[in-house]
């Protein structure tokens, strides 16, 4: 059983590729962060995941102006899964360009290549971004280091989806209806097998969320948790399914997790409660049976033990009001506008 798709599934991975630049030594880069991003992006209600894969030539990442250079060959995907600001260049120290200034232009104008340097060796990167569930991504989130760097060209699969996505990337203006979905569903792919990877070469020793989901029994029990979230487990069900005593599975279970898997499930169970009450109109009753929860006084309960408020509160705060909603349209249009202004000073030549 695999925990990670039953994870990846639940919340609601979506990806996209924004940018196929060329950029020539030396150069320098400051990339902003995901909530920037998510400004030109049109995904302001979603956590932005971001990405970049080098396709060819040498570069560096950094984390800050003072953060440690990390080199990148080709083949290397970098993954920022808590969307920091960063900095990527090579060659001799230059002035950094500000990419936040030329996105508007970038995302416009789709998938053409974008030149950027001064003439040196060629670096050819192509960038792109997840956005999931805040809330349902927590779990999985929590358990990643700021920055993960894998060679996708270490495996065979990998070899395959980079080839693949750049050709699409390279065409994607000539393959007609469909091509975008193509691209996005490609770069999706690529950010699961980069975490496969990431998660294959964790220490032995390693504890957390994501040693356990690669421990056999640990990883089913996760599995069995996030599939049917709603059944009334118990630690003798959950044990008997497992394969393990009851205090065998408890064990290992807070030795990775530092929880009980009871514990773990009703978290989990409140995450998609939130999820449920954002996103539907079904009733508060209603939601706590989805959860697992027969009474809803019960639930009641836990969801203000987890989150500090009641559902039915939760739920009018996290819903704007008809006129916040048009407000933040209103401002978002005229962002949009003073961006649109800025473009005229956006250097940089395309292809």
């Amino acid at each position: 059983m695999d925990v990670l798709s039953e994870v990846l599934k639940a919340v609601k991975l979506d990806g996209a590729v924004f940018f196929n630049g060329e950029f020539s030594t030396p150069w320098c880069a400051r990339e902003p962060d995901s909530c920037t991003m998510a400004t030109y992006l049109s995904v302001q209600s979603k956590h932005v995941i971001i990405f970049h894969l080098v396709a060819e030539g040498d570069a560096y990442v950094r984390m800050g102006e003072d953060g440690g250079r990390i080199s990148l060959v080709p083949g290397d995907i970098v993954v920022l899964p808590h969307g920091q600001a960063h900095m990527m260049g090579n060659g001799p120290p230059v002035t950094p360009m500000e990419s936040a200034g030329h996105l508007p232009r970038i995302v416009s104008e789709g998938l053409r290549l974008y030149r950027f340097g001064q003439g040196g060796d060629v670096t050819k990167l192509i960038c792109g971004y997840m956005t999931c569930d805040p809330q349902l991504s927590q779990m999985l989130l929590a358990g990643l280091p700021e920055i993960i760097k894998i060679n996708i060209r270490d495996h065979a699969s990998g070899r395959w989806l980079e080839n693949t996505l750049r050709y699409s990337v390279d065409h994607a203006e000539a393959s007609g209806p469909g091509g975008t979905a193509v691209v996005a569903k490609l770069s999706e792919a690529l950010f699961v097998e980069a975490l496969r990877q990431y998660i294959a070469g964790l220490a032995p020793e390693q504890t957390g969320w994501l040693a356990g989901v690669r421990d056999p029994e640990i990883g089913k029990a996760l599995a069995l948790l996030h599939r049917e979230p709603a059944k009334p487990w118990t630690i003798a069900s959950l044990a008997s399914e497992v394969g393990l005593s009851r205090s065998v599975l408890a064990e290992r279970f807070r030795y990775y997790l530092s929880e009980t898997p009871i514990g773990y499930l009703t978290r989990w169970r409140m995450h998609l409660a939130a999820q449920l009450l954002k996103s539907t109109s079904k009733s508060v009753a209603e939601v706590a049976g989805e959860v697992g929860y027969e009474s809803e006084p019960s639930f009641n309960r836990a969801f203000k033990r987890a989150l500090g408020i009641p559902p039915a509160r939760f739920r009018s705060h996290a819903r704007p009001r008809p006129d916040q909603s048009a407000g933040a349209a209103n401002s978002n249009g005229r962002a949009k506008t003073r961006r649109g202004r800025r473009e005229l000073a956006v250097h940089g030549e395309r292809s």
